[in-house]
C-alpha cells in the first residue's frame, strides 16, 4: 500500500529515502571525491532525485523546495531550475529554450560561488578531478536519455534497476502518466508496450554487440561453422518435445540466417517464412537460401496474437530481437516459440547453444 505524505512532505513517505540518499550524495562527495564518483553520482541522482523532484517536488513547503533545488544545484553542478525546465518541455514535446527565473539566479549564484572557492583552494582537483567527473556524468545522462526515446519511448522493466533506480525503467508508463508518483509507475503498464531488457544506459549494447557479431559471422566461413554447429545441436535437443512442424516462421532471420539454414535441414518437409523489418538484411539473407523459403518485410509486434504467426505451427525468436520478449513468454504467438535468450534466462525446457555467445534456447507453447 502507498504510504501517504504527511506534514512535511507532500505526496509520499517514501520521498523521505530519496531526500536521504541526497544527502548521503553530498557526504559522499565531500570525503571520497573521485572522477567516477563525481560522474556515476550525478548521472544517478539526476535520472532518480532530481528527477522525481521535477515532476513532485517532495515537500509541503515552498520554502523548502526551494532550498532543496538549490542543494540539487550545487550537488549536480548544474542548475535544478534549468535542468527542470529541458525536461518538462521534453515531456511537453516541445522545443526547450533558454528561459531565466527568478528561482534560476540564486542557483546560478550558489554554483558559480562553490566554483570559484574551488578553483582558489583546490585549483588541481577542480580542474583535473570535478570538471572531468561532470562532464563524465553528463555524458552519462546524454546516453541514458538517448537511448530512452532513440526507437521511441522504451520501458525496462528490470527488478534490480528499477530498485537502484526507483522505477526509473517504467519509462513509457512515465511519459504516459508523468504525474504520477515513482512506487505507483509499475501499476500503469500498458498491455502493448515497447521494452527492452536492458537500462537505457547499457541500450547500445543491442545495436553494438549483437549487430556488429552478425556482421562480423557475414565475413568468416570459420565463424559460420560456429554457429551452425552450436545452433544445430540446441535445435535439435529442442525438436524432440515439438510436434509435427509444418511451417516455421523465424523472426529477425536476416543478415546470416543460421536457424533457417540449420532447420532446413532439420525439418526438410517443413515450409519457412523470415519475418525481417530491415529490407537489406533481407536481401543478404537470400543469398544463403533457395527460392521456396518465403520472406516477408515487416516489424513482429510484441502482441501475443500476431497475425504474422497465423498458421505457423512453431515461431523462432532472436536474441536480438527488440520487443517485449516478457509478453511472448506469456502469450505465446504459436503453439510453440523457441525464443533465443541470455545464458542467465532459463526456462523449463531449454537447451544451451553456446557458453561462449552466452545464449541459450527455451521452448515455451501456447
Amino acid at each position: 500500500m502507498e504510504t501517504p505524505g504527511n506534514r512535511f512532505l507532500r505526496h509520499s513517505g517514501w520521498d523521505a529515502l530519496l531526500v536521504a540518499l541526497a544527502l548521503l550524495h553530498g557526504i559522499v562527495l565531500c570525503f571520497a571525491p573521485s572522477i567516477l564518483v563525481v560522474g556515476v553520482c550525478l548521472w544517478w541522482n539526476a535520472n532518480t532525485i532530481s528527477h522525481n523532484f521535477i515532476h513532485l517536488p517532495f515537500f509541503r513547503s515552498r520554502r523548502i523546495n526551494h532550498a532543496f533545488s538549490l542543494y540539487l544545484t550545487l550537488l549536480l553542478g548544474l542548475p535544478q531550475t534549468l535542468w527542470s525546465g529541458r525536461h518538462l518541455a521534453h515531456h511537453g514535446q516541445r522545443p526547450w529554450r533558454l528561459r531565466f527565473s527568478r528561482l534560476m539566479f540564486p542557483e546560478i549564484a550558489a554554483l558559480a560561488i562553490l566554483w570559484l572557492v574551488l578553483i582558489g583552494v583546490q585549483p588541481r582537483f577542480f580542474f583535473l578531478v570535478y570538471l572531468p567527473g561532470i562532464l563524465l556524468g553528463l555524458g552519462l545522462c546524454q546516453l541514458h536519455g538517448y537511448f530512452e526515446h532513440a526507437r521511441g519511448t522504451v520501458s525496462h522493466h528490470g527488478g534490480l534497476y528499477n530498485a537502484l533506480f526507483f522505477n526509473d525503467g517504467y519509462h513509457v508508463e512515465h511519459h504516459l502518466h508523468p504525474r504520477e508518483h515513482w512506487r505507483r509507475l509499475r501499476l500503469h503498464r500498458p498491455d502493448v508496450i515497447a521494452t527492452s531488457r536492458w537500462p537505457s544506459v547499457l541500450r547500445w549494447v543491442e545495436r553494438c554487440s549483437l549487430d556488429s557479431l552478425e556482421c562480423l559471422v557475414l565475413r568468416s566461413r570459420l565463424l559460420q561453422c560456429f554457429v551452425l554447429n552450436r545452433h544445430e545441436r540446441a535445435f535439435r535437443r529442442l525438436l524432440h518435445h515439438i510436434p509435427r512442424v509444418r511451417h516455421v516462421g523465424i523472426v529477425g532471420g536476416g543478415l546470416f540466417p543460421r536457424t533457417a539454414l540449420v532447420l532446413r535441414r532439420l525439418l526438410p518437409a517443413a515450409r519457412f517464412t523470415v519475418i525481417d523489418a530491415n529490407p537489406r538484411h533481407l536481401d543478404l539473407a537470400r543469398k544463403f537460401l533457395p527460392d521456396d523459403v518465403s520472406f516477408v518485410q515487416d516489424f513482429f509486434e510484441v502482441d501475443g496474437n500476431c497475425s504474422l504467426a497465423a498458421g505457423m505451427d512453431l515461431v523462432i525468436i532472436p536474441l536480438a530481437f527488440r520487443g517485449d520478449r516478457r509478453s511472448i513468454y506469456q502469450r505465446p504467438p504459436a503453439p510453440s516459440v523457441l525464443v533465443q535468450d541470455w545464458l542467465w534466462r532459463r526456462q523449463p525446457v531449454t537447451a544451451i547453444v553456446s557458453i561462449a555467445l552466452l545464449k541459450r534456447m527455451n521452448l515455451v507453447r501456447q
